[in-house]
């Protein structure tokens, strides 16, 4: 990828790169040149833009990646259906505070409810960790809940406002066994559901056990 910020905003060949999963990081970035890149990116949806303090990282995901965020999509989409929960997919749309200085484009993000500008729920989907730390983003963002798929399982995480001192590691989130926002939802049938490489199997081994 190129070397710096300006040259990848200079770059005109943004199409034709078709790097299986790349990263490129950077530092010193204010909130201008964040806007900058979101707007010569508006229509290109092969990035996922990531801000926090002047700290920009920019990957292009992996047709794995993709596979595996859309897999979750579908299942947890179908779940909310069959409940008849009402919801808003939001899927990539970027998310951002200026006074908070963060901005985020979730792999994919539900309002659960009435619509909203923040999700309730975030998933990110990491292939390869990020160099910014996405739960204090979240936090800064007020994103109740943050599902993170990672080694073939999904670690849940919900926003404790109240007693942010008592999980300062997750910068204000706990980590839970199960969703508050979706606490019929079966965790582990999910997990399993997602690692089936064959949607319609895995669809109706979901909807057969949900």
């Amino acid at each position: 990828m190129v070397s710096s910020l300006k040259e990848f905003l200079d770059d005109s060949e943004l199409e034709q790169i078709d790097d299986p999963e790349e990263k490129f990081v950077t530092s010193g970035v204010n909130w201008q040149m964040y806007e900058a890149l979101l707007a010569k990116l508006e229509d290109n949806s092969y990035y996922r833009i990531t801000y926090l303090d002047g700290i920009l990282e920019i990957v292009s995901p992996s047709i794995r990646h993709e596979n595996l965020k859309k897999r979750l999509a579908i299942l947890i989409e179908r779940y909310l259906y069959a409940k008849r929960i009402r919801f808003s997919p939001m899927g990539s749309s970027t998310i951002k505070k200026q006074l908070k200085q963060a901005g985020v484009e979730p792999d994919e993000c539900y309002c659960i409810g009435e619509k909203k500008n923040i999700p309730d729920l975030a998933i990110e989907v990491n292939i390869t960790s990020g160099s910014i730390e996405k739960l204090e983003i979240y936090r800064r963002l007020g994103v109740a809940e943050v599902w993170i798929w990672q080694f073939n399982r999904l670690r849940l995480y919900h926003l404790r406002e109240e007693i942010p001192s008592e999980f300062l590691d997750t910068y204000g989130y706990e980590e839970i066994q199960l969703s508050e926002l979706l606490p019929e939802l079966n965790i582990a049938l999910l997990e399993q559901c997602v690692q089936i490489s064959d949607d319609i199997e895995a669809i109706d081994q979901f909807e057969q056990d949900v």
